[in-house]
């Protein structure tokens, strides 16, 4: 009697445990966190988190996603889960400042109209064809709002860059100042070789619609105070003062993209003034003071990169300082290069990082290994583009042509010019934020975009993603330094590499078997269509028996290897078949099942301990 009820009050005391968890946990320890994955898929990196708390105020969330249009699509579905689930951590991590709401655009509903009137994007991929809404619409408290209009699975590992930089844009709206200091003549104006008026270089006019833009040349001594980003297209013959001034700008937290060059092409004073040397611009007392070299003696040569060119006499031929990179030369893990399939530009130079450097150094665009360096003064001289060719030689490895510097660096100075300046000087920063390409002429449209008049509109056509590049790189470095720390993440799918070992184990066994069964099937075949040959030309007008017999085995022959191929193919998907339902039993049934005897075997042990103790309090009663 004493044991049922010991028993009884032991299942009574934790039931009352458990619920007393489950409510310390819902109401004091739901801010606390544990993620166990590699790459904590589930949690907010630091950025994002200094993001969340540069909040002034409170920011509203509305995640639209077709639930129940969406009711056979696994993938789409797990997907939609985990932007959830990251977009509610953001609401627990923002203390209060993040409303989040969930919404099913239903089909020709108040919520689908709503979805439209933001600018969300309905694919068109259901079932019945009915639009599928997976994004987010933003707005603050002025009324301003952002949107992600679709997130799309393939590019799950920026996930939480562009939430974060939606929750950036709209708590830091003030616009963006970016200062352009080139002497290139890119606002357009009077082409110095035809006399003809020709409008602003494309990038220019996107980037003049996006941010506030000022537009500077080689000849200040300072930078305007209140620049958020510096971009340097060709920096040439930059006096020492100015020199100091963006060193002292990138100590400080400022942000810098520069375009430098060997040879620049597009610059058509320079091609006027009949130079036949190299066109070239660097940035070396600085870039090499922030851990980079640039080699801006040498021009890349790149055989399988090279762009084909149209020749004089009309022909086409391919140009190797001409070069297209593809994707395979971009870097796919960060966000200015991620999406872009082909970036166009010419005579690029070299980037290599110093072994002393102390930043971090991530190229972002490589040459292929098919590559040569040649002088840029050669290189100049050379028209030809066959002679190029000939001149070529691979070396068999790759360069990098674009990179990022982020981290510690030093200034290039040792103190201020001038007494005035020392006050402020500073020698060193742990947050530079640098883009440097090593071309120029990647910005000029004929690399990259053609230009129409239509009905006195003029229509842009880009045919590389260069304008994209740009646009990225803007973006990227003029948010926060919280919102450029927040790097590619982790998937969420994970693959089940065991299996896929397994898989090819089994692969590769069944497949030497089927090799064997193909070849027999062909030598069987050749035989049968030899005998067929013989009767065609008249050699074998009478079939012997013996002849007919032959036949007769080479068909069945046939008939049977066909069988066995079927088999074997048949074979090898039930094999991986069965290897699938294996590991989904162990992970469904033989794991909980493991778990539950083992609490059950601890709880045996724990009634068994308590038994033998209310055992010894009985012996000592008597």
């Amino acid at each position: 009697m004493l044991n049922k009820v010991t028993a009884t009050f032991s299942l009574l005391l934790i039931a009352i445990v458990f619920f007393a968890l489950v409510l310390i946990n819902n109401q004091l320890l739901s801010p606390l966190r544990l993620d166990l994955t590699q790459n904590q898929v589930y949690s907010l990196s630091t950025g994002s988190k200094e993001v969340l708390a540069e909040i002034d105020e409170p920011i509203n969330l509305y995640f639209f996603f077709s639930d129940k249009a969406s009711k056979n699509m696994t993938s789409l579905r797990n997907y939609a889960n985990r932007v959830e689930s990251l977009l509610r951590e953001y609401q627990t991590m923002a203390n209060g400042k993040l409303s989040l709401q969930v919404i099913d655009p239903q089909p020709f509903s108040e919520q689908e109209d709503q979805a439209n009137q933001y600018g969300l994007t309905g694919a068109t991929i259901g079932a019945a064809g009915e639009a599928i809404y997976l994004g987010v619409a933003a707005t603050n408290s002025i009324g301003e709002h952002k949107v992600i209009a679709f997130f799309d699975p393939k590019q799950e590992s920026f996930l939480e860059y562009e939430i974060s930089k939606l929750i950036h844009q709209l708590s830091d709206t003030k616009a963006i100042k970016v200062t352009l200091l080139t002497d290139l003549n890119i606002a357009g104006g009077q082409n110095p070789m035809t006399g003809q008026m020709e409008p602003a270089w494309t990038f220019f006019t996107q980037l003049q619609q996006l941010n506030e833009v000022e537009l500077v040349g080689s000849d200040i001594v300072t930078l305007p105070t209140d620049t958020d980003l510096l971009v340097l297209v060709h920096p040439q013959h930059l006096s020492d003062e100015l020199l100091f001034a963006i060193d002292q700008y990138a100590m400080q937290g400022g942000k810098v993209l520069a375009f430098v060059d060997p040879h620049n092409e597009s610059d058509q004073l320079a091609m006027m003034a009949g130079s036949m040397g190299p066109n070239s611009s660097s940035l070396d007392k600085l870039l090499s003071a922030w851990g980079v070299d640039f080699d801006g003696e040498h021009v890349l040569l790149d055989a399988m990169a090279g762009l084909d060119i149209r020749t004089q006499s009309g022909g086409v031929t391919r140009h190797f300082g001409f070069v297209g990179l593809g994707a395979e030369q971009l870097d796919r893990e960060d966000i200015t290069t991620s999406n872009l399939e082909v970036i166009n530009g010419a005579s690029f130079g070299t980037f290599t990082k110093k072994a002393d450097s102390q930043a971090r150094w991530l190229p972002l665009m490589k040459s292929t290994v098919n590559a040569d360096l040649i002088d840029s003064a050669s290189y100049a001289m050379t028209r030809d583009p066959d002679e190029l060719a000939r001149k070529y030689q691979s070396k068999n490895r790759q360069y990098t042509l674009a990179g990022r510097l982020t981290g510690k660096a030093n200034s290039a100075y040792d103190q201020g010019l001038d007494a005035e300046q020392s006050t402020v000087f500073v020698d060193s920063t742990k947050n530079l934020n640098v883009i440097v390409v090593g071309d120029t002429d990647i910005l000029a449209d004929r690399f990259w975009v053609q230009q129409a008049n239509f009905f006195g509109q003029t229509i842009f056509t880009p045919f590389a993603n260069n304008g994209d590049f740009v646009t990225n790189a803007v973006e990227n470095l003029s948010g926060s330094d919280a919102l450029i720390s927040v790097r590619s993440r982790g998937t969420f799918v994970r693959p089940f590499i065991k299996v896929d070992e397994l898989t090819v184990l089994a692969e590769k066994k069944f497949r030497e078997q089927e090799l064997i069964l193909q070849q027999q099937l062909d030598e069987t075949e050749a035989q049968l269509m030899q005998l067929q040959s013989q009767q065609d030309d008249g050699t074998a007008l009478v079939i012997s028996p013996e002849q007919q017999q032959t036949i007769d085995n080479f068909m069945q022959k046939k008939i049977e290897i066909r069988k066995a191929l079927r088999e074997v193919r048949h074979q090898l998907d039930k094999d991986i078949e069965q290897l699938g339902n294996w590991i989904k039993f162990i992970n469904i049934a033989v794991a909980p099942l493991i778990l539950v005897m083992l609490l059950a075997l601890l709880a045996a042990m724990l009634r068994t301990r308590s038994n033998a103790s209310q055992r010894e309090h009985v012996k000592e009663a008597k």
